[in-house]
């Protein structure tokens, strides 16, 4: 019973330090502090560090730091296989899928060996769990960013993203990340699609998610 107990304990301490990590880098990342991420990416193992990774690819290539971001992109990229080959896990099937994504949005010349990756990466993901917000949001910026005449959608993308923005009013204290950026992916798609207050309500929603949310503040200023 002791030992029960005990093994419990450590599980809800450990679920605990991980999404504390996972608060900790998504508030360095809106911040677009690559130093911080550097930092945690240092102190941090297993999914916390390839997300770790992942969110200083993004900030480095918004930065224009181009070299940072490819190999940050890549230490991700390893760090989740290594993770799959040992256990299958819908969570890192799906970051998997967004980092392989965000290698052809790098360089587009990627795209014939990426594309399969990501769509055998997101069918793993589903056959574990299809009701993980954060495949349903990967799944809609794939739609987004996928040229049409391969299978991309603006229409899928708001589908999705509309999915993926029901599945998170369900509570998580665990992986959490994507609410707000569910919001503001179907806001883009539907400007895309030529509905700006369309677009501008989702901005909005975003941020009543997640009041500092740096990118859609930055799209509701440029659009208001």
């Amino acid at each position: 019973m002791k030992s029960l107990l005990f093994a419990s304990s450590l599980a809800i301490v450990s679920q605990f330090t991980q999404a504390n990590e996972i608060v900790s880098i998504d508030i360095a990342s809106n911040q677009m502090n690559i130093e911080s991420l550097q930092t945690i990416s240092e102190q941090t193992q297993g999914y916390e560090h390839a997300y770790a990774e992942y969110r200083l690819a993004v900030a480095a290539n918004v930065m224009g730091q181009r070299t940072t971001a490819q190999t940050a992109l890549d230490t991700a990229e390893q760090t989740l296989v290594t993770l799959t080959t040992r256990q299958a896990d819908a969570e890192t099937y799906t970051l998997l899928a967004s980092v392989y994504g965000m290698q052809i949005g790098l360089d587009s010349s990627k795209g014939a060996h990426y594309g399969p990756l990501i769509a055998q990466a997101i069918e793993q993901a589903e056959s574990l769990n299809p009701d993980n917000p954060r495949l349903a949001l990967v799944k809609a910026i794939s739609a987004y960013s996928t040229p049409t005449q391969y299978g991309g959608s603006m229409e899928r993308a708001i589908t999705l993203s509309s999915k993926a923005i029901n599945l998170f009013e369900i509570p998580c204290d665990d992986i959490c990340w994507g609410y707000a950026e569910a919001y503001t992916w179907r806001g883009l798609a539907k400007q895309n699609l030529g509905d700006k207050q369309g677009a501008i309500t989702d901005w909005q929603a975003a941020l009543a998610v997640q009041q500092d949310y740096a990118w859609a503040n930055f799209l509701l200023k440029q659009n208001q």
